[in-house]
């Protein structure tokens, strides 16, 4: 049985056993009615329990019945079935109560939780609103702000705050189930009939216009795009403005379409996708049959942005972390920027203030390659210069004991070429943050030929603990992430050649949803490192670039970057790149007559007329080109499965999670149209080897294989 009946003294106790999660499954439901029945016509009964057996109280929905057509009873069942029991009901949450375990517990007459229970509704996350009543009653509780915020960000809010906001009636220590049978007993015999939110007023309604405007400027802000945070704010503005009945119509009329919609389809599919990473393989391994290490000390070599970066997310774990430098000078910048982000991470609410005052005791700077001697993990996180990278790795391979595993921050050099640095290849495995490191949820695993699974496991498993998303993908050049970027941002700037402006392609990207066009990022990344990057990649095949260069390894190569390195417009950081800032580190970007200038003189010089370019042609010339390379990215082997290519882009590069990642979004779309223009863009674009049409994709669209079978024809094709 999902629900145990027990009858303690005049109580009855239900507890939910739903391992891992109590997920409110058909199972469930079924016994909560069946439970709630049994007790309202037992005489002996003069008070009900709802509890959840095991880590939580019940947290949501049971993901394995999404897309499947739902059974009665239905969750509001269960709740008017509590809310008109003839005997008061009392929820006991521990853990985490969410979604509909929250809906289930406002249709009690009481609360009461642990002090580390959390409550909330994160049904936005999977592009839907509370469909059981949610947006109806907890603003009855709450009043309309706190509903609308709850509601529409998702987030979960610690027990004390629900106490204050008025969700819990009382908080209880020790032995849950002891003190709710205490709870319920004492409640015996008085009129709750008060305590049915359905009968009360919704506070502040004579405000709601005012409310309802407030939440959905914030919407507009933080979730531009997004349809179920504008539909959350709706909802619960229909709990101040219609009757009860009328507005749990409502909310289920709105339910009903957003899980129609094609949003709801890609954030649902990303949630799977997310988990589905976490169960990767490799040759020779995979997260089934490979061990972690254990990690209990670390170190960064390098203390710039980004090592900075990745200490930080190590210190916010709690794991110690020597930070190593090549001299004081930069060894202090190096701490500077550790203790300043966890500063502004506290001040924001990211981290306690604890957190940032115990990373103080864990960070270590030091100058010595001797002090690494007994660390479990080191990450490498030196600039992106193969001989510089191999000169650090041979060096720790002296240093570090023989269980240390090492790891490689690099963006795009194979992992072979750095591990043979050292006489332990099996151990050395790149570890692809992405900037700002403390921030950015993607982790890019990479391994090379001689990886070991147990380095993989290690590195996937430390992905976790620092609360990254992890991905593991094989080595290569560019690995996933970038080497699907590569075609995105260099369309980016043909299309600039061609005619369009910086302006016009950033706005293209941004009304698809990207949080900022390409060369804004470019402006904020700096022009200076991509100038440095081709330099490294011309320097690998064993050529240099000049102001006549029109071809790099037989790829088309634009030279506008190299124009505005030679004027100093690094971006960002000198006040002007493609945009030019209101003073230097500033953000926001200005369209510069001399950037028009640039990009002018350099057409002129190449011959090349200026024409009109559509949105519509940015758009495709940059996502379908990436498209084409993460089939290609498949069909080699370099990782997986789809999901994989989806949540490195969704984490990595901010695509717009609603639309579910680049290949779900080529589903969406239809692979024959996908495949059409990306045939028509290489006989348009004939210099550019990303738009040489893959084999996968041609043979899954000549096919019309749907998405779901993708995988299985992947792993035929490598057959």
């Amino acid at each position: 049985m999902s629900v145990d009946y027990s009858v303690q003294g005049s109580v009855a106790v239900l507890t939910v056993d739903n391992p891992p999660v109590n997920a409110l499954g058909y199972g469930v439901r079924d016994g909560l009615k069946t439970g709630i029945e049994k007790a309202v016509g037992d005489s002996q009964v003069k008070s009900v329990v709802i509890i959840g057996k095991g880590r939580t109280f019940p947290a949501g929905a049971d993901i394995r019945e999404f897309g499947k057509p739902s059974r009665e009873p239905w969750l509001t069942t269960n709740g008017q079935l509590i809310e008109t029991s003839s005997k008061p009901v009392v929820a006991a949450i521990h853990g985490t109560c969410l979604g509909g375990g929250l809906e289930i517990a406002l249709f009690c007459h009481y609360r009461i939780a642990l002090p580390f229970a959390k409550v909330g509704f994160p049904e936005v996350a999977l592009g839907l609103i509370p469909g059981a009543g949610g947006t109806q009653r907890l603003s009855r509780l709450t009043g309309l702000p706190v509903a609308m915020e709850m509601i529409y960000s998702g987030r979960h809010v610690p027990i004390n705050k629900a106490k204050e906001y008025g969700i819990i009636d009382e908080i209880v220590t020790g032995d849950l189930l002891k003190a709710a049978l205490e709870f319920a007993q004492s409640i015996q015999g008085r009129p709750f009939k008060d305590r049915c939110l359905k009968f009360k007023a919704v506070p502040g309604a004579d405000r709601v216009e005012e409310y309802a405007s407030a939440a959905m400027s914030q919407v507009k802000k933080k979730y531009k795009g997004y349809e179920a945070p504008m539909a959350c704010v709706q909802a619960v503005r229909a709990s101040a403005e219609l009757s009860y009945e009328e507005g749990m119509k409502f909310e289920r009329e709105v339910f009903g379409q957003l899980l129609e919609s094609g949003q709801a389809r890609a954030q649902q599919y990303a949630f799977f996708a997310e988990r589905a990473v976490t169960r990767w393989q490799m040759p020779g391994g995979s997260y089934k049959t490979a061990k972690p290490l254990p990690v209990r000390s670390t170190a960064v070599i390098g203390g710039g942005t980004m090592g900075s970066g990745i200490a930080v997310c190590l210190l916010s774990a709690g794991l110690p972390v020597y930070l190593l430098e090549q001299n004081e000078k930069f060894l202090q910048s190096g701490v500077n920027m550790v203790k300043n982000i966890m500063a502004g991470s506290a001040k924001l609410g990211k981290i306690s203030m604890e957190t940032a005052k115990k990373a103080a005791t864990l960070l270590k700077p030091t100058l010595s390659y001797e002090d690494l001697r007994d660390v479990d993990l080191v990450i490498e996180a030196v600039y992106e210069n193969l001989d510089l990278k191999r000169e650090v790795f041979s060096k720790l391979d002296k240093v570090c004991k023989k269980s240390a595993i090492l790891c490689t921050n690099t963006s795009t050099i194979d992992i072979d070429r750095i591990s043979t640095a050292t006489s332990r290849p099996e151990s050395v495995v790149g570890t692809h943050f992405f900037a700002p490191a403390y921030h950015m949820k993607l982790l890019e695993n990479i391994y090379g030929t001689r990886t070991s699974p147990n380095a993989v496991a290690t590195v996937m498993k430390l992905g976790k603990t620092i609360n990254k998303v992890p991905v593991l993908v094989k080595s290569c050049h560019g690995f996933l992430a970038n080497r699907m970027n590569a075609p995105f941002g260099s369309e980016a700037i043909f299309l600039v050649e061609e005619g369009a402006s910086p302006q016009e392609v950033d706005q293209a990207n941004e009304d698809f949803g990207m949080p900022i066009g390409p060369f804004k990022v470019r402006d904020l990344s700096g022009i200076d490192i991509s100038w440095r990057i081709n330099r490294e990649v011309a320097k690998a095949m064993g050529t240099t670039i000049t102001k006549e260069t029109r071809f790099l390894g037989g790829n088309r190569y634009c030279g506008l970057n190299d124009d505005f390195y030679d004027r100093g417009r690094y971006g960002r950081k000198t006040g002007k790149g493609w945009y030019r800032y209101e003073k230097v580190g500033g953000k926001i970007p200005v369209v510069d007559t001399e950037s028009q200038e640039i990009i002018q003189s350099y057409r002129e010089r190449r011959g090349i007329v200026k024409r009109k370019i559509t949105p519509q042609e940015i758009h495709e010339r940059q996502f379908y080109s990436c498209i084409n390379e993460g089939f290609r990215i498949l069909d080699e082997g370099i990782c997986n499965t789809p999901e994989e290519i989806d949540i490195s882009w969704i984490y990595g590069f901010s695509f717009p999670k609603y639309r579910g990642g680049p290949m779900f979004y080529a589903s969406q779309i239809g692979l024959q149209k996908v495949y059409q223009r990306i045939c028509h863009y290489h006989q348009t674009c004939p210099y550019s080897i990303h738009w040489v049409p893959n084999r996968l994709l041609k043979k899954l669209a000549e096919n019309n294989v749907p998405f779901s079978e993708w995988a299985n024809h992947v792993s035929k094709s490598r057959m």
